[in-house]
């Protein structure tokens, strides 16, 4: 029996802006078990966004209770919330948010300069390893100006994975890639996931939605819909689409 990675119990959050209080998650209740891959849609305002900031534990309830890998975040302290992002989740972002005048490896290594438990005992070694895992073995000593939008996507995923988290979280992270370059980033993602990497990902892209296995509608601040996705695509099979597809033009 696969275990949650996420639970939540009737959780909620309220924002109030001046006198007017605004009901961005209203008491949901939502498992999610290790090894799924799951995509969250939603207009703008729906809540999907505020649901994400929950489950990244960037942000804190309003009431309810969310459970992360088991632990009870409402008893956590400041301090250990940083903890819990940095040992138990992996961020990708639609913006790469990489540094500008620093390697593919030295972008990788940056989580593990907060890890105070040091629980990778070689950080060199391991940021290797991870771009040599998303296919850009070759490229560590290229800077992000020197790399194409899908390779920088992958160096923010590596960055993701170098703290052996969890849980992977992407937001929107093929928003700034053309076509063919957010079906390999998919592509790697579902690879990734068959590797038993657990992997939430937020998209208003219902086409991109159908690479996961799994899609959570949040609409008002509650869920509308929570299915399995029967017929997935598959990342390489549509690779393989597009270059055919290019092949017949020229």
């Amino acid at each position: 029996m696969a275990k949650n990675i996420i639970k939540m119990v009737n959780l909620t959050k309220t924002y109030k802006i001046g006198e007017v209080e605004v009901h961005a998650i209203k008491s949901v209740n939502l498992s999610i078990d290790e090894g799924e891959f799951v995509a969250i849609m939603g207009a703008s305002g729906s809540g999907k966004s505020t649901l994400m900031n929950l489950i990244g534990c960037l942000d804190t309830p309003t009431s309810g209770e969310y459970y992360l890998d088991g632990v009870n975040t409402g008893t956590l302290l400041k301090n250990d919330y940083a903890k819990i992002r940095n040992e138990k989740i992996g961020f990708v972002f639609q913006g790469f948010n990489l540094l500008s005048r620093t390697t593919a490896l030295e972008n990788a290594e940056l989580p593990l300069m907060y890890d105070r438990s040091h629980r990778i005992k070689n950080p060199n070694k391991k940021a290797i390893e991870v771009l040599e895992r998303v296919g850009l073995g070759e490229r560590i000593h290229h800077e992000p100006n020197q790399l194409s939008g899908g390779q920088q996507q992958r160096v923010a995923i590596a960055r993701a994975l170098v703290n052996e988290p969890s849980l992977i979280l992407a937001d929107e992270p093929t928003g700034n890639l053309d076509s063919k370059m957010s079906v390999e980033i998919f592509s790697l993602f579902q690879k990734l996931n068959n590797e038993g990497i657990t992997i939430v990902l937020v998209t208003h892209e219902r086409d991109f939605a159908q690479f996961a296995s799994r899609i959570i509608e949040i609409k008002d601040g509650v869920t509308v819909r929570d299915a399995k996705i029967n017929n997935r695509l598959i990342g390489d099979d549509e690779l393989k689409k597009i270059n055919e597809t290019v092949n017949n033009f020229d």
